[in-house]
């Protein structure tokens, strides 16, 4: 199943997102290098798909742990009628969010979280209770983490299989 989108990719876009999902920081020469185009080329092609919203953004990815906030975890949030999180507070309030989704469901939002310790998560939840119900995860270990997104091949199955490794029980 190819992926359908509103502006044909073609092999070379295709390998254009690959390489900068994995290294953003490529000069147009080494970009161009890597994919079989000119450095003006690969520019514009990059323009291109910016322009058609595909690249939203740049940005480091941060360690978290490294800074001092080795607990994450994933809360789920019901909120009260009129304490809902998402109109009532702000993210300079809750620095410690690190993503926050809104839920279709039983949970109004999703929260990844980054803390520092138990206490830390403690008084986190503490804050966050004069919002809703929660129910809290923690993370024990990430198996994988901003996985480059690659459909360009029709033969990519989206059913989890023993060949990607998700699921090792014989079918």
């Amino acid at each position: 199943m190819a992926l359908q989108s509103e502006r044909s990719l073609d092999q070379t876009d295709w390998k254009i997102l690959r390489e900068l999902q994995k290294d953003a920081r490529l000069s147009y020469n080494e970009l161009g290098r890597r994919v079989g185009l000119s450095a003006p080329a690969t520019a514009e092609r990059v323009r291109k798909l910016e322009d058609a919203g595909i690249i939203t953004s740049y940005g480091a990815q941060v360690e978290v742990t490294k800074l001092g906030l080795p607990l994450l975890v994933f809360i789920q949030l019901r909120c009260f009628p009129d304490h809902c999180l998402f109109k009532t507070s702000s993210a300079e309030k809750f620095p410690e969010i690190l993503e926050m989704y809104k839920l279709s469901g039983n949970y109004c939002a999703l929260l990844k979280v980054a803390l520092s310790s138990m206490e830390h998560l403690e008084a986190f939840t503490e804050r966050l209770s004069f919002y809703g119900e929660q129910t809290t995860n923690v993370v024990t270990s990430n198996l994988f983490s901003q996985q480059v997104i690659d459909w360009e091949k029709p033969e990519v199955n989206l059913r989890p299989s023993t060949q990607q490794g998700w699921d090792k029980r014989k079918r």
